[in-house]
């Protein structure tokens, strides 16, 4: 399939921490080659959990090879001008600069398969990054839920927790972790205390 007859698109996977939003990317990156298309893999250099920084891991222990980056540019020259490539996957696109829109953007449009993976919002609660945006201009969008460990229902925040209590309001937004420092919770059983509120009865 040539540069100028193949569609181009982009697609978005969004949720919560646990949900399976990587394990979904390392699911479609796995078809594609299958398949025999060209694929290319890249991560956030801030994610260094479970294989480090040169594989996409999921929490269920799947994996797949991936190449770090800083800003959303170095897909761009990563990839050059070569026509060969099918596919762009990217995990953990929350923690891109506003770059990764136009980046995402015109890959679709040299005909590339664009796929996005990321957590939808942050630790309060609020849009994460361009999470937003992205999921606004791709083609599809699929959203991911995993289980709330409070009461079992589905869960649609990441609880930040330190010392085993709800973070404040007003911690930094970006702080990697994972079940030591998060958990899924539901609308209902999240908890994000402010500097006038007592925590210990917010737990």
């Amino acid at each position: 399939m040539t540069l100028h007859t193949r569609p181009g698109r982009i697609e978005v996977v969004a949720g919560v921490m646990f949900s399976g939003k990587s394990e979904e990317l390392i699911r479609r990156v796995r078809r594609a080659l299958i398949a025999k298309h060209q694929v290319r893999v890249f991560k956030s250099h801030l994610d260094e959990r479970y294989d480090g920084v040169y594989r996409v891991s999921s929490h269920t222990g799947v994996s797949v090879d991936a190449e770090p980056i800083d800003r959303p540019e170095e897909i761009l020259r990563a990839i050059g001008d070569a026509v060969d490539i099918d596919v762009v996957a990217v995990d953990e696109v929350q923690f891109l600069d506003a770059g990764i829109v136009e980046v995402a953007t015109h890959l679709a449009e040299r005909g590339i398969r664009v796929i996005l993976t990321g957590t939808d919002t942050d630790f309060r609660g609020e849009p994460f990054g361009m999470m937003g945006h992205l999921m606004a201009i791709a083609e599809e969008v699929t959203k991911l839920q995993a289980i709330c460990v409070v009461c079992g229902d589905l869960a649609c925040r990441n609880q930040r927790l330190v010392d085993g209590r709800p973070a404040r309001w007003d911690m930094p937004v970006v702080m990697v972790g994972g079940s030591e420092s998060y958990e899924a919770r539901c609308r209902r059983c999240f908890r994000i205390p402010r500097h006038d509120e007592d925590q210990v009865a917010l737990l």
